[in-house]
């Protein structure tokens, strides 16, 4: 049987997504594309690689050996080019990062952007999750880095420090909430909110937090990105939970500025691989640049 790298890595992502069509979209190919090559991998096999489902599909036994093997190629391809960019500048590096809502809208652009500028050999392909869905990925093999709140289990992935994260509640001047030195996140759910779009891992995460206390946000709109979300706090509209560094940004004048006194308000990003010493060079590289620190100060959890 012939399976190339283009199939391997379409079953990489149909695998991770469950789903054919979104694994064909992650993969940038058209669905029926998609599809006539995995069916072409079956044939060639001779057996089932995925058990159809009415809203998706699912690894078969068979499957699940494929996806094993299919990590361990690729894996090993990335790092013979990683190894041979200085003398092959045509062969191109690959790192796949997942990170959080915190991470990639305030701490990854400056320090990515470069990265890049400085790498031009190497190509990075991020992608937001929720820190849960990325200790899964990353322990997984579906992606290389992963950025992470401490607040979630690691497992026996390895663990870089990256930054602090400090949510806190913006609300509009004269709002009652502002006459509060620091406010409890239950205390503020009879609030209307301001939130970000569906998907977002940190509106994911404040929703999980508000069903634990046995309620909901009331969301009055959903937007893009952490700018917007203040600029509408200002207007009167709502309140918002968002990182300092963006309240700091973004809402300088017209919002006021209240911490909140929860555990999990405050917590440590952290960047996580599944070993250190396995890594391609060019995810290495990345890895080495984001923490700004020698490689080897990797805690293990």
């Amino acid at each position: 049987m012939r399976f190339d790298l283009t199939d391997l890595r379409l079953f990489l992502h149909v695998a991770e997504a469950e789903n054919i069509t979104r694994g064909a979209e992650r993969a940038g190919m058209a669905l029926a594309s998609a599809s006539e090559r995995i069916r072409g991998m079956e044939l060639a096999g001779g057996v089932s690689l995925f058990e159809r489902r009415p809203r998706g599909v699912r690894l078969t036994p068979a499957g699940e050996a494929v996806s094993h093997h299919a990590r361990v190629v690729l894996n090993q391809l990335d790092q013979m080019r990683g190894e041979l960019t200085e003398y092959a500048r045509g062969l191109r590096g690959h790192v796949r990062v997942l990170a959080n809502t915190a991470s990639l809208a305030e701490f990854l652009p400056d320090t990515l952007a470069a990265f890049l500028a400085s790498h031009p050999e190497i190509d990075v392909d991020l992608e937001e999750r929720p820190s849960r869905d990325i200790i899964d990925a990353v322990a997984g093999g579906f992606a290389d880095l992963g950025i992470v709140a401490d607040t979630v289990e690691l497992g026996d992935l390895d663990a870089l420090p990256f930054r602090i994260d400090e949510l806190v509640l913006i609300a509009p001047i004269g709002h009652p909430l502002t006459d509060r030195k620091e406010v409890a996140f239950r205390d503020t759910l009879d609030e209307a909110f301001v939130g970000l779009s569906h998907g977002s891992a940190l509106q994911t995460h404040l929703a999980g937090h508000a069903a634990r206390s046995g309620r909901s946000l009331k969301l009055r709109v959903r937007l893009g990105g952490f700018e917007a979300v203040c600029r509408t706090v200002t207007s009167g509209v709502g309140i918002a939970i968002v990182p300092r560094e963006a309240a700091r940004r973004y809402g300088k004048t017209g919002t006021s500025t209240i911490p909140l006194t929860d555990p999990w308000a405050s917590r440590r990003l952290l960047i996580v691989v599944r070993n250190i010493s396995s890594l391609p060079a060019h995810a290495r590289n990345l890895a080495d640049h984001l923490t700004e620190q020698d490689s080897t100060k990797i805690d293990k959890k």
